[in-house]
């Protein structure tokens, strides 16, 4: 049943994508959601095996990589924190598989487009059920590629290729920096199974390494390079760039890469590892600032977008910097709680933008919409639930997780005096509440509720989404709604033992039980920033105000390039691309092409051979007089010489001088 959940999406690939013409694109999207849907129940039964009955599941089938005492097997981990993982991503692979069906209708590569669909998938339930690094590695490239190729799928289009190529580059900056942390990790602990590694942690917590003279601690090297990986594939600040850009695919594209499967890897990665990261307090430490800062930025760069898209997109950006950070805070198994329910708001979220550009001839800015509530009502209402879920409204899925991460970042902000990482992770997780509630319903406001900006041909044609594209929403919604009462108690709730030995959290850093104890105004500080963040939004929408009209005469100078700044991007972009890319090319083009490449190799090698040829052909030219006999003396004399000087023992084994042979040869030419 476990090797099911992996191998029905990889056969269903293979048949969609090599006899995708013979099953047509209706064919293709049925049998591929049903594949999938079949993995997702699988992964139910799995659920309950291993979540209900605590009894986890390890499997072993055959070698892989066999060297000296090196062995790397095809293993597979089944344990609560994979199967959370499985059902996240074969529920919400399953919807937007049903989803496309419709919405691809019209495409003429649609079974490709499924077909890429199953094999994202399977790499990423790879990479949740690898028992070692290598394995792992597998499904983390996987995805990768599989993303490359599901954003690059309308290949025609010039943003769609340069956003996949952009993607996949970026992402290898975070590849390279996790390869070389499983290099350390093998030369550490010369194994790379993970129950070897986790067990062998705590026998290595005062072990360094010596590099150029200076002592670096061996676990925090380690975490530090995985971690690096988890920055790019998760899109925390600095490598977040490629994530807005992936934008450029099909809608059911963005709805899976960033829900529930490729930029929730890194998070994966780093709960995973929670017991090499609870013995690197560096490394949490700079988990907390990373996070923060991502989930600061992504959230204030949102509000200043109108891509549609890009909007949900940013908004993926800032979740991520939460479940970071909560890792940084030794609270894995919150940071898992908030994975799984984003996955459902933001699949709502993703999908009913779908529905908006679909129905409106695929125009994605939203200061051309409007009044869009009389023409999609039922999209309207479920993007409203996925915003205010988004924004942690009470008592809906995204509330249960957001409020208590924020929680415990008051705890720690009460443990530590201020400037310290516990209050920045504080200050900044609530402004980005703030903000977050402020864009959430400014897209709102913009698409469905001001004034219609769209022209009166495209608006005539506005209509509702078919049944395939409204059920999946409608089961988001419901998600989106109860998944975080439902599932709070048994992730997160004091006393329970679902994680089992999946997650290792030292008792020191233990901090749920203290979130629990906190003043009740301290509590309700986060639904207050929410509130207000909804009601400045509604503010100047619903009185069609312009801030910068009644606050730049007093502060024009500073508000102006304060949000001239943040609409750049806070110039990102441009950094990385004037002080990083700019200076690789002048020196890959400069120094390493024109120099060694056209310089040195090739009059050293091809072009300086080539005028050793020129030189000698003249001269062997002159040799060629015409006359048979010339040409057999230097025949002969060739033979010869070769017979001489490479094989003198003949001339002794048949007792001949070989000296006197060679004269009498030369006396017979002379004749």
């Amino acid at each position: 049943m476990y090797l099911l959940i992996l191998f029905i999406p990889l056969a269903g690939s293979l048949i969609t994508g090599f006899l995708g013409r013979f099953l047509g694109r209706y064919g293709s999207g049925i049998f591929s959601s049903t594949c999938v849907f079949l993995s997702a129940l699988l992964s139910f039964a799995a659920f309950y095996e291993i979540g209900f009955l605590s009894s986890p599941c390890y499997l072993k089938l055959t070698t892989w990589v066999t060297s000296g005492t090196f062995n790397i097997f095809w293993g597979f981990i089944f344990d609560s924190l994979t199967c959370v993982m499985l059902i996240v991503v074969t529920l919400v692979s399953t919807l937007v598989h049903l989803y496309s069906i419709k919405y691809m209708e019209n495409d003429p590569h649609c079974p490709r487009f499924m077909s890429y669909l199953q094999i994202f998938t399977f790499f990423m339930l790879v990479l949740v059920t690898a028992d070692n690094l290598v394995q792992m590695f597998l499904g983390w490239e996987g995805v990768g590629i599989s993303s490359y190729l599901l954003i690059n799928f309308w290949y025609t289009r010039y943003w769609a290729n340069q956003s996949a190529l952009k993607a996949l580059l970026i992402n290898r900056i975070g590849d390279f920096a996790l390869s070389i942390g499983i290099l350390l990790v093998f030369y550490t602990f010369r194994s790379l199974d993970y129950s070897v590694i986790f067990a062998l942690i705590p026998l290595f917590k005062n072990y360094f390494f010596i590099v150029l003279g200076y002592k670096l601690h061996t676990l925090s090297l380690i975490s530090i390079f995985l971690f690096l990986g988890a920055v790019g594939k998760s899109a925390q600040l600095g490598l977040h760039t490629w994530l807005p850009d992936a934008m450029e695919g099909p809608t059911p594209v963005s709805a899976l890469i960033h829900a529930a499967t490729m930029v929730t890897a890194g998070v994966f990665l780093m709960v995973r590892f929670s017991p090499l990261l609870e013995f690197t307090p560096l490394i949490l430490f700079v988990m907390v600032i990373f996070g923060s800062l991502t989930a600061f930025f992504a959230s204030m760069v949102g509000t200043f977008q109108n891509d549609l898209k890009k909007i949900i997109a940013y908004s993926t950006c800032s979740q991520l910097g939460y479940m970071i950070f909560c890792c940084g805070m030794s609270s894995y198994t919150l940071s898992m709680f908030h994975l799984s329910n984003h996955a459902f708001f933001k699949a709502l979220l993703f999908l009913s933008a779908g529905s908006v550009i679909h129905s409106i001839s695929d125009e994605q800015d939203i200061r051309k919409m409007g009044s869009l509530i009389r023409f999609l009502p039922i999209t309207y209402s479920v993007m409203l639930i996925g915003s205010l879920s988004l924004a942690g409204f009470p008592f809906l899925t995204g509330f249960y997780s957001k409020d208590f991460i924020l929680e415990v970042t008051q705890v720690l902000n009460s443990k530590n005096l201020i400037f310290t990482y516990g209050s920045f992770a504080c200050w900044l997780g609530n402004l980005s509440v703030f903000f977050t509630s402020f864009y959430s319903f400014r897209l709102i406001y913009l698409t469905f509720i001001n004034s219609c900006n769209t022209p009166r041909p495209l608006i005539n044609n506005v209509h509702e989404s078919s049944f395939f594209m409204v059920l999946p929403l409608i089961l988001l919604a419901f998600g989106s709604i109860f998944i975080g009462f439902l599932t709070k108690d048994f992730f997160i709730g004091l006393g329970t033992d679902f994680w089992g030995s999946s997650i290792l959290i030292l008792p020191y850093n233990l901090v749920f039980i203290e979130a629990e104890f906190l003043p009740i105004l301290t509590k309700w500080l986060p639904f207050l920033l929410s509130f207000l963040g909804i009601l400045v939004s509604s503010f100047f929408n619903l009185l069609n105000l312009n801030i910068f009209s009644y606050l730049i005469p007093n502060f024009s100078f500073f508000l102006f390039n304060l949000a001239f700044l943040i609409n750049k991007k806070w110039y990102i972009d441009i950094l990385h691309n004037r002080f990083l890319l700019l200076p690789l090319l002048k020196f890959g083009y400069l120094v390493t092409f024109k120099t060694f490449d056209r310089g040195f190799i090739e009059l050293s090698g091809p072009f300086g051979f080539s005028l050793l040829v020129n030189l000698f052909s003249t001269r062997i030219f002159n040799l060629h007089t015409g006359h048979i006999t010339h040409y057999l003396f230097f025949m002969i004399l060739g033979l010869c010489t070769f017979i001489v000087l490479c094989t003198p023992h003949l001339f002794n084994f048949f007792a001949i001088d070989y000296r006197v042979f060679f004269i009498f040869i030369s006396l017979l030419f002379v004749i």
